[in-house]
């Protein structure tokens, strides 16, 4: 990671280029950082879908969290809207985990084998 001072005296703006990437500092149109990005989060992946509910931060109400899916971007956010419509409940995508309102684990472990996945049932 640069120095603060490295940081602070990067180029932001230029008029030749318009907006530029504060990480790679080249402009935003020939930035690539979010596509090395994904594909660091897909190399990281072993293959298996964990599937958790989890409680913490949400004043008691359940969420049932889908990690470790090996789809990009986009693909996960169609496989999300597909979901969230099989459990007729609401959801989110947030940095590549999917979150489904309310305890759906078997529903989702389901459905999710029916295409082909690998999943575990992971946590309480």
């Amino acid at each position: 990671m640069a120095s603060l001072q490295d940081q602070l005296r990067g180029l932001v703006y230029s008029t030749e280029h318009g907006d530029t990437c504060p990480e790679c500092r080249q402009p935003l149109d020939n930035c690539r950082c979010a596509e090395a990005a994904e594909e660091e989060r897909l190399a990281t992946l072993d293959g298996i879908i964990r599937l958790r509910r989890e409680t913490k931060g949400r004043k008691g109400k359940g969420v049932t969290l889908v990690e470790g899916v090996p789809l990009k971007s986009a693909d996960l956010k169609a496989l999300a809207k597909d979901l969230k419509k099989r459990c007729g409940t609401g959801g989110a995508l947030k940095d590549g985990v999917i979150e489904i309102q309310g305890d759906q684990r078997e529903v989702l472990k389901g459905e999710l084998e029916k295409r082909g996945y690998k999943v575990k049932l992971a946590g309480g």
